[in-house]
């Protein structure tokens, strides 16, 4: 499970609760149905209009990347490819069919188990490009639905107030009337805000940063797949994918790397 997404958002929403009953008035003052209907509802109506039914449901997947760590880290997938090019070199590319069974990643183990077939080097990175696009595209569409979620519910709060505002106003000859006609006008743009704030953009940028390591991963791989397969030193190999991620988190890389022969 990723820690940081579920202590953000259960710190948020516990940073907001306590300070609402720390309030004079009490928590139950900021339940509103007709509010939650407006901003929840209506949002989501909008996201049915600019998106198709099987997209918005299938953002309840998205979001469950954000809470986990699938990916797999730089420095694992380095030492993986490392250990591979070194069993390839010694041992002949087809001994890699018996790594593959304990292989966890299955974008490595579709393009190991292309270069065991012996299949063009141009070709595999076609398959496994095409394939890397259809992920970021796949994922950029999630993130989307989630921004503009983000975007709209703060929105509809604002039209909530409005017509809070509207009947308020229409019982302006009642003074007891305006206090709480403004509270409850006001609370579709807190719901609007909350929603925005706390779950709808930080999740959106949550997976956007997961996505970029997600692609840098793959696009390592690609790269060490086509390095295997044609011989290189697994050396060469350790170099090429070291030069995908950041300096300093080179220093902290040690692979397994036996003398190999050259």
């Amino acid at each position: 499970m990723d820690i940081a997404t579920i202590v953000g958002v259960i710190s948020g929403l516990a940073f907001i609760i306590v300070s609402m009953m720390l309030g004079t008035a009490g928590i139950l003052v900021y339940y509103d149905l007709p509010s939650m209907m407006i901003t929840v509802g209506g949002s989501i109506a909008s996201l049915l209009i600019n998106y198709n039914l099987r997209d918005v449901a299938g953002v309840v997947g998205t979001v469950r990347n954000a809470f986990t760590t699938e990916v797999q880290s730089a420095g694992t997938m380095i030492e993986t490819l490392v250990t591979y090019a070194t069993k390839a070199r010694r041992e002949g590319i087809l001994t890699l069919e018996s790594e593959l069974e304990s292989a966890r990643d299955p974008f490595l183990v579709r393009g190991v188990r292309l270069a065991i077939d012996g299949t063009a080097p141009e070709l595999i990175k076609d398959i496994l490009t095409t394939e890397l696009m259809y992920v970021e595209s796949r994922h950029t569409l999630g993130q989307g639905i989630l921004t503009m979620w983000g975007t709209y519910a703060p929105a509809y709060g604002m039209i909530g107030t409005l017509i809070g505002l509207i009947a308020m106003l229409r019982s302006m000859d009642d003074p007891t009337q305006i206090g709480p006609g403004m509270a409850t006008a006001i609370i579709t743009t807190f719901y609007g805000a909350v929603i925005a704030n706390l779950v709808a953009l930080p999740l959106a940028g949550k997976l956007r940063t997961r996505t970029q390591g997600e692609m840098l991963l793959k696009e390592m791989v690609i790269e060490g797949i086509l390095s295997i397969q044609s011989g290189d030193n697994p050396r060469i190999v350790e170099h090429k994918l070291k030069a995908f991620i950041a300096p300093k988190i080179r220093e902290n890389i040690q692979t397994t790397l036996k003398a190999a022969p050259r």
